[in-house]
Parts: C-alpha cells; structure tokens; sequence
C-alpha cells in the first residue's frame, strides 16, 4: 500500500518517470544514497567561474570532456535521501546558479 500512495505522489514527467522505474526496481526510498547531477552547457569549456561556482556549492565535482557521441559536462553529487522535492529544488538551483554562462542541470542518476 505505501509503494502505491508513494507512486501516486511522483508527477508525471521525466523526473516522476524516473522516480516510478526506480520504484518498480524495489530502489528504497528510505535510505540515503549518492545522486549524481549533470550539468550541461551551450559551449565548451565552460568559464572558469562556473565551475567554481558549482565546486563551492555542491563540493567536488567532475568534469567530463567532450567524446565522439557525446558533449561534456560536469557531475556533482549530494548525499541525501532521493525525493521528488529534492530532485527538483537540486536541478533549479545549479541550473539559475550557472545560467549566465550557459549552463543547465537537467539530468540525475543514482546507482542501486
């Protein structure tokens, strides 16, 4: 019954998507895991002072080069418990935190 009332509370869209697969994989709510956030931007590299930005708000974070099928971005990640709320409070924020440089955080993951 609480997985059912858990899955009627994920909106539908591509974040409450993902929380639903996460939930019929038997992923536990409950405990905290390490969730990765990607941020893209328009143009590579990205300045300097971005990174910095990010490196200052969420620690240490990574940066991923450019490859032959996919552009680069950097990946931070929190410790926390993984909910909807979270999910999308995290992306806004990194996403308005690095905008002026062309900068968006619209993807996250979490291994289980």
């Amino acid at each position: 019954l609480y997985a059912k009332e858990l899955w009627l509370n994920f909106p539908n869209d591509v974040d409450g998507d993902v929380l639903r697969r996460l939930e019929d994989s038997g992923f536990d709510f409950s405990k905290t895991w390490g969730i990765d956030f990607n941020v893209d931007f328009n143009s590579w590299p990205p300045a300097q002072e971005a990174l910095n930005i990010l490196e200052k708000e969420y620690g240490i974070i990574e940066v991923f080069e450019p490859e032959e099928e996919s552009n680069g971005y950097v990946l931070f990640n929190i410790k926390s418990i993984v909910s909807y709320d979270l999910i999308m409070d995290t992306q806004q924020k990194a996403s308005s935190l690095v905008s002026t440089f062309g900068g968006v955080c619209e993807s996250w993951g979490v291994l289980h």
